[in-house]
């Protein structure tokens, strides 16, 4: 059943670098079992999937023949946990894995090539993870995210302290052409990218709490039709529902990874939060 919520655009699936620097440029999940979160993720939001071109490991999410999402299942990632990560787009992977230890983060796997693409996993110096990715983007995913958003959050100790870092790794409001704006708002940090928010940094996590859902973490959120038909499914389907609401709700797949699902027609302060 698809309860997802997505527009198709007429973009070709030539990849190009269509985020700008820094930017958002892909989600991805790493799963112990590919085959299972496919049938969960299919059930929950309607995706469809493709093998990536690099190899059995990786898979490709769509919704209307568009790239939406990636699930990878590799050893050198086991490390990491099972999560949903965002990644974002740099000119040299390594320069940026090199500016996050600088500046206290960590780097946990990589830099790896990819094809077509160098990628690596790192933390901030809270212990948030991110990606970073070097190359071209992932097809139409762009167009697909402008028309029916996936949007990431990062809740932290300090979002100030936050786009410092960011703003340091992945050159944040600086001179470099295309770079993304930072935009200080009451309590949080707005992201943007040629005029559109696509990042919030909010204040609030416990760097030492003993539940990690409320340690460090970026969320990504997913923009579907139908909220409780997604909850539903999830239930169905092996996972569990931590938080639900008529117009929001936080999911958690079989093997523990959480997303947030918002309904694209829900209360705007919902959506973009």
């Amino acid at each position: 059943m698809n309860h997802g919520k997505t527009q198709s655009s007429g973009a070709t699936d030539a990849g190009s670098a269509g985020s700008g620097s820094g930017a958002p440029c892909w989600v991805s999940l790493t799963s112990h079992d590919l085959e299972a979160s496919q049938r969960f993720y299919g059930a929950v939001l309607g995706w469809q999937w493709r093998p990536a071109g690099a190899g059995d490991h990786f898979r490709i999410a769509l919704a209307d023949s568009a790239p939406v999402a990636g699930i990878a299942v590799l050893p050198a990632l086991r490390q990491t946990g099972v999560a949903w990560t965002p990644y974002f787009a740099v000119p040299d992977a390594d320069k940026a894995a090199a500016r996050a230890r600088e500046r206290g983060g960590t780097a946990g796997v990589g830099p790896l090539r990819l094809p077509p693409g160098r990628v690596a996993l790192l933390s901030d110096r809270h212990g948030a993870t991110f990606g970073i990715w070097e190359g071209e983007s992932f097809g139409r995913w762009e167009p697909w995210r402008r028309a029916a958003p996936a949007f990431i959050t990062l809740h932290t100790r300090d979002a100030f302290d936050a786009a410092m870092f960011y703003g340091g790794v992945l050159d944040w409001a600086s001179d470099r052409p295309g770079s993304c704006e930072v935009e200080y708002e009451a309590d949080e940090v707005l992201l943007r990218s040629q005029g559109l928010v696509v990042a919030r940094l909010e204040s609030g996590e416990s760097d030492t709490a003993p539940d990690p859902s409320v340690r460090p973490h970026w969320q990504v959120t997913f923009l579907v039709d139908d909220v409780p038909g997604c909850a539903r499914a999830a239930r169905r389907h092996g996972g569990s529902v931590l938080e639900e609401g008529e117009h929001e709700a936080v999911l958690r797949d079989p093997d523990g990874a959480r997303f947030t699902v918002v309904a694209a027609a829900g209360p705007p302060a919902e959506r973009q939060r």
